[in-house]
């Protein structure tokens, strides 16, 4: 997998707004990817330095609506880490 396949999106929510200001970085990535392969494409991806990388596998929810029902989309979160003397992400930094 290249990076682009294994990084889809970030994830703008306003626990991911708090942890900008700690160098703390979160993205949905591939189900499939591992963490070093996160921490190599967003290195790649972004030109910093990964301090460490956490991951969470979410399910999707049952919902309704009228009579229609079925399941959101399942996927892969990442909370990405840089190292003190890297340099902050630029996507993020005009966010805050």
């Amino acid at each position: 997998m290249i990076a682009e396949d294994i990084i889809l999106k970030p994830i703008l929510t306003e626990k991911g707004y708090d942890g900008i200001a700690d160098k703390k970085y979160t993205f949905v990535v591939a189900k499939n990817a591992n963490k070093t392969q996160i921490k190599m494409a967003v290195e790649k991806l972004f030109g910093v330095e990964v301090k460490s990388v956490n991951t969470m596998n979410y399910q999707g929810k049952y919902k309704r609506q009228g009579r229609s029902e079925g399941y959101t989309s399942s996927y892969k979160k990442a909370i990405v880490q840089l190292t003190d003397d890297s340099k902050a992400i630029e996507f993020f930094s005009s966010l805050t």
